[in-house]
């Protein structure tokens, strides 16, 4: 039957709820400039969400962009030109601009596709029963969402039941973590050892803590919101399907009768 819908709203799977809602280009664009990749995500777009991630890692990584660009902010120029290596970072420019035009282009799009969803009053799932796992409709609260995202990057979208999004972010944060010595940093804190914190940060990998920690929070959030809604949507239009029909309100008169 699913098939025969033109424009659905949502696909449900036992790991993973991926829905059409409205986004704010302007807003997609920002995370595909904060980090190449997380645009394409927040748009449910997986596959070429990690192909740019992962494009983002290596070059970022072996160009040493993320240090030049710590050294020039603190005003160290001669080192940013020492460590950055020109011919990766040319590399890099033409890929990210194009990160940020497709994520606007793909939102726009989409949002379209959303309206006709919502104007065929294509139908939703209430949930999905699977061997391994059941997902399904319920309010969630975002302020808990966020919370659990605070905490570690990943959590809110485990409790959102988005368990790709989930583990995805989560992998990314414990080798962003890993790399970038902060775990050890924050031991150094702990014990009063204050000259140790600067020489063991790895200010490479540091900087692309902030950009998934911000995002991690932001989707937990936006998601637990949309979801919401979906629950809703389902809602309404149960009823209205269920009690605007006289022979259904019929069937269920006589099944109290009984």
């Amino acid at each position: 039957m699913e098939k025969d819908i033109r424009y659905p709203k949502a696909v449900m799977t036992s790991y993973i709820n991926n829905f059409l809602h409205i986004r704010n280009p302007n807003i997609i664009m920002w995370w595909s400039a904060a980090l190449p990749g997380f645009g394409h995500i927040m748009l449910c777009r997986y596959l070429i969400g990690s192909i740019l991630i992962i494009w983002e890692f290596f070059i970022n990584v072996h160009s040493n962009l993320n240090e030049a660009i710590f050294y020039s902010f603190t005003g160290q120029f001669d080192l940013a030109v020492e460590v950055i290596n020109p011919q990766l970072a040319l590399l890099y420019v033409g890929v990210y601009f194009f990160t940020i035009w497709d994520s606007r282009r793909i939102t726009i799009e989409l949002n379209k596709l959303s309206i006709l969803a919502d104007r065929s009053k294509a139908p939703l799932q209430k949930y999905v029963l699977r061997p391994f796992d059941i997902n399904y409709l319920e309010k969630r609260n975002p302020v808990l969402a966020m919370g659990l995202s605070c905490l570690t990057p990943g959590l809110g979208q485990l409790y959102t039941q988005n368990y790709a999004m989930g583990f995805y972010t989560l992998t990314i944060w414990v080798l962003t973590c890993y790399f970038s010595n902060v775990i050890s940093v924050i031991h150094l804190i702990v014990v009063g050892d204050i000259q140790g914190v600067t020489t063991s940060l790895d200010m490479q990998w540091l900087l692309f803590m902030p950009s998934i920690y911000g995002f991690s929070v932001y989707n937990a959030y936006i998601c637990s919101i949309e979801l919401n809604k979906m629950f809703r949507f389902e809602q309404t239009r149960y009823f209205h399907k269920m009690f605007s029909n006289p022979i259904v309100l019929q069937e269920i008169f006589e099944q109290d009768r009984r």
